[in-house]
Order: C-alpha cells, then sequence, then structure tokens
C-alpha cells in the first residue's frame, strides 16, 4: 500500500509538473544581455563569420524617413553576394526549406532567391528588455502550453529561453509590435497569370496596457485587441472585423464579431479562428497562417527540433520602396523576387504536427523562426496525405525609427494550385505604419462596430 501511495505521488508530480513549465533560474536568465542578446538571441557570430556578431542592433537614425512615414534602405548600396537559380540550388539546399526548394521546381525559370550581406539588425526600448527578462524569471506555460501564468504587466517575449517548441512559438506570438499600431495595408490574391484585384484593410493593434481607460479585469486575458476594416474594392467595402485575442484560448477561447455592411448588422464570428478562411483571402489562406502564424497553438504538437543557419527574407526595404507599385511587385506565380533581400541567420525550427483528437487542415506546419525577433521568417505547410502544400514567406524589415520588427509582405503560394496570396503591402498607400496612437477601450467593443462601419 506504502509503495502504490508513492508511485501515485510520483505521478501526481510528474503530471503537474507537465501542466506547468517552469520559468528559468535567476542564473540562466542572467545570461540575457551577457552571453545571449537582451530578447535571448546567441550574441556571438558563426564560425566562420558569414553572421556577425549581435553588437546592439542598428541605430534609430540609421536612415532617412519620408513625409508618409516610409524608411530610406539604410543598405540601398549593397549587392547580392550571390543569386541561388533553380540550376543553383542544390548546392544550398541545407539552407533551404523544403519550401523554398519546391518553389524552384514549381517555377524553375522565375524563382530566385538573392542572398546579401547579413545585418542584426534588431533592438528593442529599453523597457522592452526589462520585461523580457522579467518574463523569463516568472513566466510559466499552463493548459499543456496553452496557457500563460505570471504574464504580467508589458506582456512581451514570454519565454526567451525557450525549452520546447510551444514556448518558441509563444515568443512570436508575444512579441514586440511597437505598441498600439494603425496601418493601411493592400492584398493580393492573383490568378495564374498574374491579374489580381486589390483588397485593402484599415487596421488597428492595441495592446490592453496601452489603453488608459481599460478596466484591467477585461483586459487580463486579452493580448491584443484587432480591428480591421474592408475600404476597397467597393463590393466588400464597410465590412469590419473585432478580435479580442485571448492569452488561454483552451480557458477562453478567441473572441470575434464581424459587421456586415449589407446585411448592417454585427454577429459572432467563431470561425474567424483555426483554419476558418482568412478575411477575402479567396480561400488561399486560414485565419490562424495571419502574421504569418496566429491564435491559439493547441490543436498541435509541438517538437522543437533545434536551430540552424538558413537563407531568409531579411531587411526588406527595397520591397516596402514608395516609389514601387503593386504592379511591380505582383507578378504570376510569385512576387517580384528581384525587389527581395535574403541574408543567412540563424532560426528556430519547430515542426507542429496535428494532435489525434483534432482536426486542421493542415496537418503539418514545419517552421523557422528568426532568433534575434523571434518573428515566424519560412512555414511549410503539408495537407493530410503529407504533401507539401503552403510555402510561406514573411518578409520582414526592421522600423529602425520606432525599435520595431515588422513584415514587410507575408506570401503564402499554393504549389499545388500555382496561385498565392500576398498580404501587407503599402507602397501605394497614403502612410507607413503608425506606432503609439491613442487608443480607447470603447473601440473595441461589438457596439463600436456598427459606427465604424457605415459606408
Amino acid at each position: 500500500m506504502h509503495k502504490m501511495i508513492l508511485q501515485c505521488s510520483v505521478l501526481a508530480f510528474s503530471l503537474l509538473a507537465a501542466n506547468v513549465m517552469a520559468a528559468v533560474s535567476p542564473e540562466e536568465a542572467a545570461k540575457l544581455g551577457t552571453t545571449l542578446t537582451p530578447v535571448g538571441a546567441e550574441k556571438a557570430g558563426n564560425a566562420d563569420g558569414s553572421i556577425p556578431a549581435w553588437t546592439g542592433g542598428i541605430p534609430k537614425n540609421a536612415g532617412a524617413v519620408d513625409s508618409k512615414g516610409f524608411l530610406a534602405d539604410p543598405f540601398a548600396n549593397e549587392k547580392p553576394l550571390f543569386v541561388i537559380t533553380s540550376a543553383t540550388v542544390d548546392q544550398y539546399k541545407d539552407k533551404l526549406s523544403d519550401g523554398q526548394v519546391a518553389m524552384f521546381k514549381r517555377y524553375p525559370q522565375t524563382y530566385k532567391i538573392p542572398v546579401y550581406p547579413t545585418h542584426r539588425t534588431v533592438n528593442l526600448p529599453e523597457d522592452i528588455y526589462a520585461s523580457i527578462k522579467r518574463s523569463a524569471l516568472n513566466v510559466k506555460s499552463i493548459n499543456d502550453g496553452n496557457g500563460l501564468e505570471n504574464f504580467t504587466g508589458n506582456r512581451y517575449y514570454a519565454f526567451p529561453i525557450p525549452k520546447n517548441g510551444v514556448e518558441v512559438l509563444w515568443n512570436h506570438i508575444t512579441r514586440y509590435h511597437g505598441g498600439n499600431l494603425r496601418r493601411i495595408i493592400t492584398q493580393a490574391t492573383p490568378q495564374t497569370n498574374g491579374s489580381y484585384t486589390p483588397i485593402r484593410f484599415e487596421e488597428e493593434v492595441a495592446v490592453p496596457q496601452l489603453i488608459p481607460d481599460m478596466d484591467p479585469a477585461k483586459g487580463a486575458n486579452v493580448l491584443t485587441f484587432f480591428k480591421q476594416s474592408v475600404t476597397a474594392p467597393a463590393r466588400l467595402a464597410g465590412n469590419v472585423l473585432l478580435v479580442h485575442e485571448t492569452l488561454d484560448q483552451v480557458k477562453e477561447p478567441r473572441l470575434a464579431w464581424i459587421y456586415n455592411a449589407g446585411q448592417r448588422r454585427v454577429r459572432r464570428a467563431p470561425q474567424v479562428a483555426y483554419d476558418g478562411p482568412g478575411t477575402a483571402s479567396d480561400g488561399l489562406r486560414t485565419s490562424d497562417n495571419f502574421d504569418m502564424f496566429s491564435g491559439a497553438p493547441d490543436r498541435y504538437d509541438w517538437k522543437l527540433v533545434g536551430k540552424k543557419e538558413m537563407y531568409i527574407p531579411y531587411n526588406s526595404y527595397k520591397l516596402d520602396s514608395p516609389s514601387l507599385k503593386y504592379d511591380d511587385i505582383i507578378k504570376a506565380g510569385h512576387i517580384n523576387q528581384d525587389l527581395t533581400r535574403y541574408e543567412l541567420h540563424r532560426v528556430w525550427e519547430v515542426v507542429g504536427t496535428v494532435k489525434p483528437s483534432e482536426r486542421h487542415i493542415y496537418a503539418k506546419r514545419h517552421m523557422y523562426i528568426d532568433e534575434d525577433s523571434w518573428q515566424v521568417a519560412l512555414v511549410d505547410h503539408y495537407d493530410g496525405r503529407g504533401q507539401l502544400w503552403r510555402v510561406a514567406e514573411g518578409h520582414a524589415q526592421f522600423y529602425y525609427n520606432h525599435q520595431t520588427p515588422a513584415y514587410t509582405v507575408e506570401t503564402l503560394y499554393d504549389i499545388i494550385a500555382g496561385r498565392y496570396l500576398a498580404l501587407g503591402m503599402k507602397n501605394e498607400e497614403k502612410s507607413s505604419f503608425v506606432f503609439g496612437f491613442d487608443a480607447k477601450a470603447a473601440n473595441y467593443t461589438p457596439a463600436a462596430l456598427r459606427a465604424s462601419g457605415v459606408r
């Protein structure tokens, strides 16, 4: 009997340990800012110097900022070190994802990867570094990694020294967006011949801790408030989406509402989650494809493979130039790769496999997350047959004037259908991103949706 009680006690303790994953020790946290960067990347460069050491990132005055907020390219005079083509791709396969290799096979005449010198441009405000250190010491994952405990105050980078795959993913989900963010962006879903109709969105992302009149109780389990208004084309204009992105979506699922301009009514939108269709995406992306990955991680088992060096889209200032038209970017099959920039960076490799008890149109997601920004850089999506289906690339740039990493364009290529989606372009819009706007709690309620959607 005594032995049985002891065995049960050990089992109970093991289950508890699996359900609540501990924060790191003070000794480990002390590595942040010493051997590790303040966000948890390796400070040192690689052996041959092709990835330099992190020395503080790019300065805030690295380039000019025009009247619309667009940034000058601090690397405009650089030329590619080399360009990977379908003829040379086999030489570089060890530093490419399977999805990138598949793109060369799908579009052998036009797809290319221009590789430039590596610049570790990311640096964040000092108060964000302080919150990251606090996260390392205090945040624990609960509900099998699907929720966060002790994630209070400024909520950024829950696990800067991750121990498993879901913790790496949480760093992407909880990364710094520059505070409250407002933007006007365009999405395109070209036909196989390259023809497309631009879809324009006006979007706001607000965080509870930066909304002065937010009721603390209402914001306790909310990571962000997201509002998206469709402004073009005319047939879709006036539709508005509101999302309360919860921290623990097992405990409290994502809350979403849609205002339909044609019906002039607000309704709950539970389909805006997981593999529900993305807004005006012509079926080419899921809701959780937004921001490369967003929402709850609970339908997958996340395996941490480790770290590796890869050629990923980076410092994509050329692609964001206001001198470009969308027609310059959107081409048949894929975006104009002459406008892209890839660099060699260390990434975290994580594989998500759908749990036996769950369902999702993507049976497996093979992810690569940049160590310096914790942004997802590449994702290969596989269908239920195990076949590679969609290939995502996050073309990143660092907004040095606001010390904020973000995406210039997110692309999602359906290599079976030969179509793709490009999301986030703003080259022809009236302004670049607006950081730090004043947000009010009343603007993120279902009652406010109808007023914002009147056309």
